[in-house]
């Protein structure tokens, strides 16, 4: 389950990155885009009908979902929850990481963990049940099963990390010195889902995630840059998107805020959760309400 709940994860972050980066920069350039002509790698939504409402520089909040469906298992438990806020204005975003073990109302089973959101009612729903979490209204969610990460990771050349610290984990299989790394899909699986070398488990690999996709944005930005690379990534990724009640017109909006975001003015938190929730669940504690009110006024912390 653990590592299903990763490998999602990091597909979706990752599906994101390259998504919104290369779609970018082949909308700047006027090419046709050939969506969802090949399998589905992700499924960007629209919630309801919430809409980006007010002028181009107004906060967005986003949803990031990656569920555990496989075809020979079925399920689909959102197990890796992301919130991303950009706020245009400022030039600065914040991504929220949301323990999937956390505890909150969602219809149709009451107060329970928050992954059951994605299996009773998808992304949609999903978002939903964070929006009320966190206070604040989602309208796009982006949703990926596993089976597309390492695809989507090679077909685009891998990516480059500058690794914080050395890895030695033999359950993730991440074997890495400190210092810039140039990936492929299997070793940017591995550098996420270790979680064996840190004191702090799933708190600290959370925030290589999200360390990851910031990576990976940071360096599709510049590839965007040469025609070649751009194209490259438009056959990739508009293969393999679907989309749901979604126009170009909105995902070129997303789109160019991922182009436009500066990632060093990106903050990455896990929210502060503890033990003694629902059924082995956990609740947030410590400033997460203050943390949650600093992000849900305009996607940008502030004081955290």
């Amino acid at each position: 389950m653990i590592r299903r709940a990763v490998m999602v994860s990091i597909g979706l972050l990752m599906s994101l990155a390259l998504a919104l980066s290369g779609l970018t920069a082949a909308w700047l350039a006027g090419v046709k885009i050939p969506f969802a002509s090949g399998a589905t790698y992700m499924k960007i939504e629209k919630v309801g009908s919430a809409h980006f409402a007010g002028e181009p520089e107004d906060t967005v909040f986003i949803l990031l979902v990656g569920n555990d469906y496989r075809p020979e298992v079925g399920g689909a438990r959102g197990d890796a929850l992301h919130v991303v806020g950009v706020n245009p204005a400022l030039g600065q975003a914040t991504i929220i990481n949301i323990p999937r073990d956390t505890c909150a109302y969602v219809p149709g089973s009451g107060t329970t963990k928050i992954n059951a959101a994605h299996a009773l009612g998808g992304p949609k729903l999903q978002a939903e049940v964070l929006g009320t979490l966190l206070g604040v209204s989602i309208p796009y969610a982006v949703s990926v099963d596993f089976a597309g990460f390492q695809g989507i990771v090679d077909g685009a050349g891998g990516v480059t990390v500058d690794v914080p610290t050395a890895m030695s984990d033999h359950y993730s299989g991440a074997y890495f010195e400190a210092g810039e790394v140039h990936m492929n899909g299997s070793q940017a699986l591995a550098f996420s889902r270790d979680r064996h070398d840190f004191a702090t488990g799933d708190i600290q690999r959370s925030w290589n995630q999200g360390y990851l996709i910031l990576s990976a944005i940071g360096q599709l930005q510049e590839q965007a840059k040469d025609t070649a690379g751009r194209f490259e990534l438009l056959a990739l990724l508009g293969r393999h998107a679907q989309l749901d009640g979604v126009g170009l017109a909105d995902l070129y909006r997303l789109g160019r805020l991922a182009y436009e975001i500066d990632t060093d003015q990106v903050k990455n938190v896990t929210l502060p959760v503890g033990s003694g929730g629902c059924s082995g669940g956990l609740t947030p504690n410590g400033d997460a309400p203050g943390l949650l009110a600093d992000f849900a006024d305009d996607g940008v912390l502030q004081d955290h």
